[in-house]
């Protein structure tokens, strides 16, 4: 499209201004091409008729929705006045102070400090793209860092800009940006020191100046070395152009360099008196520029930094005293005073008080040095000749070598620092930092400035360059076809300044010339270059100047001076008296060799730009200009060979007023550094660039419903863009991009508004015409309703008379009574329904009752010989089953005996155990024994001491004692004398003095008689401390002699212990008879079966079922099951069969007396055990009377002969009890065999089937019988096998329930059995193992014998070290903590520890502890990365901790113990202390668990919390510029808010799994939402961006999908929500109104969770997606500013994502006990045995 039809009414332009440059205007009227004038309407309402021509029409005005961008080459419209608003609407309204122009970072002075250079900003543009945050100075740091490492290439950072600019402040953050980042592994802090060189630099080559008060008088270009980890690991630094004049005079209002006026402010200090200074004032170098401080820098302090730093630096105190000497000495000098002698001579007093202080410093002469101040030598090739000068030319050499004895001594402290910053190893990379002078123009320039403005255009020409090269890169990349573009070279102007014969050539020529003069060489300029270069101009009102059109501007020159700051000559002599010098320091600088190059130059690819100081020659001397013309090769050379990265600084104001934008300075200083110029260059192309997922998702209300059904978004934007842009040269297709011409974004951009306000029309007319319509809807019903009533009340009035009242009175009558007989009708004629079906249902059921009652009889008739036969087998099959039951009861029966048997063993166990502790306790009687000896001999040694000291300073008494009547004597000698003297003139003092004496010597006698009395004292507590001494050695000898009655007690005790393996062997044969006699039941058990098993086959098939079972239907049985008739067919079936039956009731009877036999046995059997039972009991009270009397014992620790006999009635009592479990045992036996015996003659008797058959059953039967009353009196307490016993005794009275549950029964009964069987085999394994402790405890080595387990680990010494391998080094966490209760390797350790401590072994606990506590520091070591390891250990050391705890003894943490878990306590070592260094080591562990997931989910954060957006029509992308957005590139990959949740769901699952403590679990869930919450603010407070009302919905929207999380997961009460707050609350700031004072004050209220600084970062950083939504003005922001101001908040903007809670170990006691804990065969513990 033409630009042209861009000029319509409502657009705006800029047109110029005198104060503003550029102010803005709306267009009134459509422009026509052809008009003459433009109407326009001015912000003030004024109407303006603006002259125009078709070529150079106003500069259009971009929306507003770009206004503000952090890229320029993101707006539409690339132009100066473009630029300009964009920059004051950042800098003014927004607080920002940087703006990306291209690959250029523009910064502007605030002249205020900001937060945003604090260590989190670092850390929140650490890793990140350029594009991705707000233009920041770190952010263009990191840009080379980050290629630095990437691509292995060298980077510089250029900073430029004016005097005050704020150069050196960027330079020095960008440096710290780099020491912060890349911290070097080695200790020598190499990064301080690169940091520490600034302050130095700054002190001697920084001074205050009209527009800075700390201007860089310097270039400075420092090189930072990189290793290959990318680890800083020293520098070296360039320096250029020092401005060497400022040391001798400074204009109004400025100040020589800092480190002067510091040195003067410490003059005072002892250190530095020598140097004889005094205030600032008094000296000429220091005082010229009227004003010798700066507001608010304190002089004193900054000394004090200084010092810090080069001693950081390494610098010695005398190394610094020299650089003052030399400082001192430059001071002085320019106060020694020139006197005039005439008009040709001058002359110095030798006696100047300055002239010797400098002299003396310098270790001068002060006679020479007076003679050549005002003298000078003439060498020529006949004679020498001494030529005097006068007193300007003398003040000129004064002030020439002062300005040498700096410059070297700069030099030398540059060569310092570098020679500090070297570095032993090989340089990988670097990356520069040129800190240098921007272009400058005064009202009088001179040769510095022709200097900075020389290298200012070589900055400039390899900027364009760059740039250049970057643009068509870029097109290159995309397969755009490549245009040349022109852009301004200047390289004209370069050649004009430093080609053959150029302007500094003729400078050196004319200043080899003796006669050289400013007036001859500028004549030269004019003859070579007016009218021949246009570039260079001739004033036309002067003579002595000359003007360069350089690339900024054009600047004019004064040539006064030129020749003499090019040579920068001293006279000879004043260098030979130098040179001469005594202080090494100053002699160095002057000497003729060079110094030999340091080791570290020549590991750094730019050489220093201060060349190597030459010796005089009356041929040829170098020049300065050359210097500088050869040091800005070397540098040009250096950026060219790495990739640069560019900051433009610029200066707002001259006023230094905070965030004050003056236009005409701003405009002056873009065009001078090279904005405008990218701006122009970038315009003449294409200069906006959008990606195609930028483009669908910005313009996708442009598409249709056609375009966009396609799927491939790149076709559906070339197809939207060939029909809203007919024009195709106005864009240009790359593969990621579409490059748009200048104003083509804007056109889209009103295409997208007028779409949107049709659209926004559309939805108004539809809106307003349904609420018009509801309106008239509601009106016109309440119009009809008021129509009704007043119509229907006129009927009324009109209808109601006394006849019509009659009529109506009579029709409600008629009707009453119609209504009345039509119910009673309808009422009759249902109820005769009713009547008639209820007869037919009664007798249809009646008839039905008589059919079935008569059926059911002939049924019963026909089927009872079926019947009758079929219960036969029936009662045959159940009495089988019975006699197997018994058997298998008699089987319970012998078992329950061996329990007994096992219980006894388990009670003398106990016994033992009881023994033992009482060894112990004789073992901790010996231990206090030896804990006296050991106190008393620490107590003998104290009081020893006690009497040494004591001793001492009764000598040291005595000393004083004869030292003060020493003292005494002599002044009484004194006295005497003095008397003798006096007596004759004043005899009344000689009195006086006789009373003083006699005073004196009272006083003397009193304390004489008090150090004797103390003496006294002392002696009478020294004998009491011996009478003491004694009484503890006779307790001593006590405790010996019980101690050793304790012994010998001890050892009787232990032989009478020995006497228990008797006993134990004694049970061995018994369990070996047990044993026999189990396989011998179990033997008859499998024959019976077999033999039962055989019987039912032959009876089943004697009876053919299926036979009885074709008679019998469903309906029979279903039939013979109603109403107990199954019970009465028995009756007569029984009845029937005791015909059949009488051949075996004589056989029945014979079967009934054995049965009642064998259950007299029984019931003798029971008593029996019954007695057994008693003896226990009585057993078990002896038992308990053994407890009270070993306490008793214990306590008084002097019955030992009473225990004894306690032991031998106990033997006793054990013995009987040993003889009748023999008995019983044998009586059992007998018992057995009997049984077997006859049932085996019942086999060998049994002749035909049918006998053999009922012999059997009746076997089964009996031994049923005797096992179930042998479970039934074991089972006593047990409810369920009562029931099922008494189920067995109505079994017999009723046969019909026994019938139908038999089965069941017996199978529950074999159940049960074989569940015996198991806790039999599990007590007989407890009886080995309580058999094995025993013998264990009294050094018996057995290997059989049955106790309980005790909570414990054995193991050996040796397997110490395999048992942390196994268990703590190589134990793999994932697979095996699903099948193992919460840290069992804890409990497992534990257990361990229980064995030590049951050992009494100090050293054996001691290095398990210490082992445990290194092996698990070790595994966290090895794994520092792995977040599944380092959460397993830390459960595992909580649990471990939590056991040493719980089984410390200590009531706090047995309250909620088991009496099993009280006994398992440690009994003889205290862990007190292990218990703090395992809470130290846990919260090591905890600190490095929270780091390693928050680097896990750190990354996620960002792109999930803040950058993905899930809530439709929410999408706000904008043009981004040359810096391109990471997350814009592709809107398919990337961490969605889902992944942020799968990440959190992955920490709880796996911190769950791994058993960690719940409220560990929620400490560390809040410690992730804290970071999830910092993070994402503080990257809001980093990105305009994102601060909007659409993103703030957003934002709140994944706050509830956290909350979710944390609802589902049951982590409410985890306080993970209240640190969500503060960014909680800036999402509803984004979306809250703000506008009005009730909004502000509702801001207030409602931000309690924001410091005020952050709630006007959000307020100043909010920006509009679309036209529709307001920018917050700077008058609101001020208003909620004030509101503020009450606070009392941190002034830190960046929230600290570093912060760590306080980490608490909640204790919690295990609920598992030690006893029951199995070790599983992936732990390979094989060599752990459980006690």
């Amino acid at each position: 499209m033409a630009v042209a039809e861009l000029y319509t009414q409502y657009n705006r332009v800029w047109i110029p201004d005198p104060e503003e440059v550029w102010k803005s205007a709306e267009i009134a009227k459509d422009y026509r091409v052809g008009d003459k004038v433009l109407r326009l309407l001015l912000e003030d309402g004024t109407e303006l008729d603006y002259s125009v021509n078709p070529e150079s029409l106003p500069p259009l005005r971009n929306p507003d929705i770009l206004v503000g961008e952090n890229d320029l080459t993101a707006l539409s419209y690339l132009h100066e006045p473009a630029v300009l608003h964009n920059l004051r609407i950042r800098f003014a309204e927004s607080k920002l102070i940087y703006t990306y122009s291209g690959i250029i970072l523009v910064a502007m002075n605030p002249y205020k400090q900001l937060p945003i250079y604090g260590d989190a900003i670092i850390h929140a543009y650490s890793g990140q793209n350029m594009g991705d945050m707000d233009p920041h100075i770190f952010a263009v740091a990191e840009e080379a860092y980050k290629q630095m490492a990437r691509n292995n290439r060298n980077q510089s950072i250029i900073v430029s800009g004016e005097s005050g600019a704020g150069k050196t402040v960027s330079a020095r953050y960008a440096m710290r940006y780099f020491a912060t980042v890349s911290k070097s592994g080695s200790n020598a802090h190499v990064e301080d020191k690169v940091l520490a060189s600034n302050p130095i630099t700054e002190a001697v080559g920084n001074a205050k100046t009209t527009r800075n008060d700390n201007s860089s008088r310097f270039g400075k270009y420092t090189e930072i070395s990189f290793d290959e980890q990318n680890q800083i690991i020293g520098a070296n630094m360039s320096t250029y152009l020092l401005e060497k004049s400022r040391v001798v005079f400074q204009s109004e209002n400025e100040r020589n360099y800092h480190i002067f006026y510091q040195l003067c402010a410490s003059a005072q200090q002892s250190e530095f008196k020598h140097l004889k200074l005094g205030s600032a004032e008094e000296f000429n170098y220091t005082r010229m520029g009227g004003n010798t401080v700066i507001e608010g820098v304190n002089d004193r302090a900054e000394m004090v930094e200084t010092q810090k730093t080069f001693t950081l630096l390494g610098f010695k105190e005398d190394f610094q005293m020299d650089v003052f000497k030399i400082l001192a000495a430059i001071l002085h000098l320019g106060n020694v005073q020139i006197t005039a002698v005439g008009n040709e001579r001058s002359s110095v007093s030798e006696d100047d008080s300055h002239l010797k202080v400098f002299c003396e410093l310098l270790g001068l002469e002060s006679g020479r040095v007076a003679q050549w101040l005002c003298n000078r030598k003439i060498v020529t090739s006949s004679e020498t000749v001494v030529k005097p000068m006068t007193r300007p030319q003398a003040v000129n050499a004064r002030d020439a070598l002062a300005k040498k004895i700096y410059a070297h001594l700069f030099d030398f402290i540059v060569e310092r620092i570098n020679q500090a910053l070297q570095f032993s190893g090989k340089q990988h990379t670097f990356i520069g930092v040129l800190d240098i002078y921007g272009f400058e123009t005064f009202d009088v320039n001179s040769f510095e400035q022709f200097c900075i403005n020389y290298a200012n255009e070589k900055l400039q020409q390899q900027f364009n360059m760059h740039v250049f090269k970057l643009e068509q890169e870029e097109y290159m990349k995309e397969d755009i076809p490549w245009t040349l573009i022109d852009f301004y070279d200047n390289q004209p102007v370069i050649d004009l300044i430093e080609a053959k014969m150029g302007i500094l050539e003729l400078l050196d020529e004319e200043c080899l010339l003796p006669h050289g003069t400013d007036e001859n060489w500028l004549q030269k300029l004019y003859n070579n270059f007016v009218n021949r270069n246009p570039l260079f101009e001739k004033p036309r009102m002067s003579n002595t100047s000359f003007v360069i059109q350089h690339f900024a501007d054009k600047v004019e020159y004064k040539c006064e001076g030129f020749l003499e700051k090019n040579r920068d000559t001293v006279y000879d002599m004043l260098v030979e008296i130098l040179r001469a010098s005594k202080f090494h320091l100053c002699a160095n600088f002057f000497q003729e060799n060079p110094t030999p190059p340091s080791p570290f130059g020549s590991m750094i690819t730019v050489k220093s730009a201060k060349q190597v100081i030459k010796p005089n020659s009356k041929h040829f001397r170098t020049t300065v200009g050359s210097k500088f013309r050869s040091s800005l090769y070397l540098l040009m050379e250096t950026l060219n060979a790495t990739t640069p990265h560019y900051v433009r600084c610029i200066k707002p104001n001259d006023e230094k007023l905070p965030f004050e934008f003056d236009s005409k300075r701003i405009v002056q200083q873009l065009r001078a550094c090279g904005v405008l110029e990218t701006i122009r260059i970038s315009a003449q192309s294409y200069p906006s660039r959008w990606t195609y997922i930028e483009f669908y998702s910005r313009y996708g209300i442009l598409m249709t419903k056609q375009e966009l059904s396609f799927s491939d978004k790149k076709e559906v934007c070339k197809v939207v863009l060939h029909r809203l842009i007919q024009d195709s040269n106005q864009y240009q297709f790359g593969k990621t991009k579409i490059f748009f011409r200048a104003g083509q974004v804007a056109y889209l951009e009103k295409l997208r508004l007028d779409k949107l306000r049709q659209s926004c029309v559309m939805v108004q007319k539809h809106m307003r015409g349904w609420l018009q319509r509801k309106k008239f809807l509601r009106e016109r019903r309440a119009a009809l309703i008021i129509q009704q009533y007043f119509r229907g009340q006129q009927t009324v009035r009109k209808a109601i008379t006394a006849v019509a009242l009659k009529e109506a009175w009579a029709a409600i009558i008629i009707q009453k009574h119609c209504r009345g007989y039509l119910v009673r009708s309808l009422y009759q004629l249902i109820r005769m329904a009713t009547i008639t079906m209820q007869a037919y249902s009664r007798g249809f059921l009646a008839r039905r009752r008589y059919r079935k009652k008569y059926a059911r009889a002939w049924l019963a008739r026909r089927r009872f010989q079926s019947i009758r036969r079929f219960v036969l087998n029936i009662q045959l099959t159940y009495r089988v089953q019975r006699l197997q039951k018994k058997l298998e009861d008699q089987n319970k029966e012998n078992h329950g005996l061996v329990e007994k048997l096992t219980s006894l063993a388990a009670l003398r166990a106990g016994d033992v155990e009881k023994i033992q502790k009482l060894e112990a306790e004789l073992e901790k009687a010996a231990t206090h024994r030896r804990n006296y000896e050991e106190k008393g001999k620490r107590y003998r040694d104290a009081v020893e001491e006690k009497l040494a000291k004591l001793q001492k300073h009764n000598s040291e008494l005595e000393t004083q004692k004869e030292q003060i009547q020493l003292k005494l004597q002599e002044k009484t000698e004194e006295l005497k004398e003095k008397m003798d003297n006096l007596t004759k003139q004043l005899f009344d003092d000689v009195q006086k003095e006789e009373r003083q004496r006699m005073l004196l010597e009272k006083s003397f006698e009193l304390k004489t008689q008090d150090y004797e009395k103390q003496i006294q004292s002392l002696k009478e507590e020294i004998k009491a401390l011996k009478d003491e001494k004694m009484q503890l050695q006779h307790l001593v000898e006590g405790e010996h002699v019980t101690s050793d009655g304790l012994k010998a007690e001890v050892a009787r005790l232990s032989k009478q212990v020995k006497t228990i393996s008797e006993f134990e062997k004694e049970i061995e044969l018994l369990q070996a008879q047990k044993i026999d006699v189990e396989k011998h039941v179990q033997s008859q058990k499998r024959e019976m079966r077999e033999k039962m098993s055989e019987i039912t086959k032959q009876l089943l098939e004697s009876y053919d079922i299926e036979d009885v079972r074709s008679r019998l239907s469903v309906e029979d049985l279903e039939h013979l099951n109603e109403d107990g008739e199954l019970w009465f067919a028995y009756e007569g079936l029984k009845k029937a069969t005791r015909v059949l039956e009488s051949h075996f009731q004589s056989q029945k009877d014979c079967y009934e007396k054995e049965i009642e036999a064998l259950n007299f046995k029984v019931v003798h059997l029971s008593q029996e055990i019954n007695h057994l039972q008693k003896l226990f009991r009585e057993e078990n009270d002896i038992n308990e009377s053994i407890r009270h009397e070993v306490t008793r014992l214990t306590s008084e620790n002097m019955m030992i002969p009473d225990f004894k006999q306690q032991i031998s009635e106990l033997e006793k009592q054990k013995q009987d009890l040993e003889i009748r479990l023999n008995e019983q045992a044998e009586k059992m036996k007998g018992k057995l065999e009997e049984l077997s015996n006859q049932l085996h003659r019942s086999q060998e008797e049994e002749g035909t089937q049918r006998k053999a058959l009922e012999a059997q059953n009746e076997i089964h039967t009996k031994e049923k019988e005797k096992l179930i009353d042998k479970i039934q009196e074991m089972q006593e307490a047990s409810d369920h096998l009562k029931k099922q016993f008494e189920t067995e005794s109505e079994v017999k009275c009723n046969f019909r329930q026994e019938a139908s549950r038999l089965t069941l029964e017996n199978r529950d009964l074999e159940e049960e059995l074989d569940m015996k069987d198991r806790v039999i085999k599990k007590l007989q394994d407890q009886v080995k193992t309580l058999s094995k402790t025993i013998g264990k405890a009294n050094d018996v080595h057995s290997s059989s014998g049955p106790k309980e387990y005790l909570g414990m680990l054995q193991y050996k010494r040796e397997d110490e070290a395999k048992l942390i391998q196994n268990l703590i080094l190589d134990l793999k966490p994932r697979g095996v903590v699903v099948n193992m209760i919460p840290g069992l390797p804890a409990h497992i350790l534990f257990m361990c520890v229980r064995y030590a401590d049951s050992l009494n072994d100090a050293n054996m606990l001691k290095s398990l502890m210490n082992s445990t506590i290194n092996g698990i520091k070790q595994v966290v070591k090895e794994h520092l990365e792995d977040f599944e390891m380092l959460s397993f250990w830390l459960s595992n050391t909580c649990h471990f901790l939590n056991c040493l705890k719980q089984y410390s003894g200590e009531e706090e943490f047995m309250k909620h113990n088991s009496p099993q878990q009280n006994k398992n306590c440690l009994n003889n070592f205290d862990l007190s202390e292990y218990r703090q260094i395992l809470s130290d080591v846990a919260i090591r562990i905890y600190h490095q668990f929270i780091i390693i997931m928050e680097k896990n989910i750190q990354p996620i954060i960002v792109p999930g919390m803040l950058e993905y957006e899930s809530l439709q029509g929410i999408s706000g992308l904008k043009p981004t510029g040359f810096r391109k957005r990471s997350s814009s590139i592709d809107d398919t990959d990337g961490y969605t808010m889902t992944s942020v949740l799968q990440q959190l769901s992955y920490f709880y699952t796996t911190m769950c799994q791994n058993g960690l403590d719940p409220e560990l679990v929620r400490q560390a869930v809040k410690q992730l939402f804290f970071l999830i919450g910092a993070v994402t603010l503080n990257s809001l407070f980093l990105r305009k961006d994102m601060c909007s009302c659409r993103k703030g919905m957003q934002i709140r929207c994944n706050i509830s999908y956290l909350e979710e999380w944390l609802k589902d997961k049951n982590l409410q009460n985890s306080l993970a929500k209240e640190t969500l707050e503060p960014l909680s609350q800036a999402a509803w700031l984004l979306q809250v109104k703000k506008t009005t004072d009730s909004d502000a004050k509702e801001i207030y209220e409602r931000c309690t969770s924001l410091s005020a600084v952050q709630i006007i970062k959000i307020l100043n950083s909010y920006t509009p997606i679309d036209d529709f939504e307001k920018r917050v003005t700077p008058s609101f922001v001020r208003k909620v500013q004030a509101l503020l101001n009450s606070r009392e908040d941190s002034s830190q903007l960046m929230l600290d994502t570093k912060y760590l809670f306080q980490v608490t170990f909640p204790f919690t006691p295990s609920p598992h006990a030690l006893e029951m804990i199995q070790i599983p065969s992936s732990f390979k513990l094989g060599f752990l045995n459980r006690l």
